[in-house]
């Protein structure tokens, strides 16, 4: 593998997860194996002026009695997603999701769930960004993670988003959300049932 050090042992590193991943996972191997040809084949493959994708991270966020999760609007998308973003050069996929889950909600304090052996993601998603104003059509490999919201605190909405509000779990699909939504609950549900 080519690249800066840091970089290179974060490819490793990250190849490593994946491959507990998919042992944990064997049903989901299409798509850990498409993240794992991107990451090896892209020594940018962090920053989002990667032309062909770039790694993301999200949150799957949980209200303390775990009944609701946090869902924002977002702006250029105009759907219902769970917060995150780029990973903008940060190596670390984990604290990318904490970022962006504090920096679309206003929540301060998170509590990441362990998903599986090693804190594992709660969920892979790779998925086709369309073309618009100056940027082309490209793909994020979504690494997604497991938070518990502590306390009750104010949703502040980002100005990437319309709105950031709690959805109550069992009222999803009335939000028109993506089956990559409702795996994320199906998965955290496993994990973290509501009222535990």
């Amino acid at each position: 593998m080519t690249g800066d050090p840091r970089t290179v042992r974060a490819r490793v590193s990250f190849l490593a997860v994946l491959d507990r991943y998919v042992a944990a996972h064997p049903m989901e191997r299409a798509c850990v194996d498409r993240m794992r040809a991107f990451v090896r084949t892209h020594a940018d493959c962090f920053e989002r002026s990667c032309r062909d994708g770039h790694l993301t991270g999200s949150a799957w966020v949980l209200s303390p009695d775990h009944a609701r999760v946090l869902l924002v609007h977002h702006r250029k998308l105009g759907r219902w997603l769970q917060p995150g973003g780029h990973a903008d050069g940060e190596v670390a996929l984990l604290r990318v999701a904490q970022r962006e889950a504090r920096e679309e909600s206003g929540l301060a304090n998170l509590t990441v769930v362990a998903a599986g052996l090693g804190s594992l993601p709660l969920d892979l998603d790779v998925h086709a960004i369309p073309a618009r104003d100056d940027e082309a059509a490209h793909t994020h490999y979504d690494v997604r993670y497991l938070l518990v919201a502590r306390g009750d605190e104010p949703l502040l909405p980002s100005p990437e988003s319309h709105a950031v509000r709690w959805v109550p779990r069992d009222r999803l699909t009335d939000m028109d959300v993506d089956d990559s939504v409702l795996r994320l609950d199906r998965k955290a549900g496993a994990v973290l049932p509501a009222g535990g």
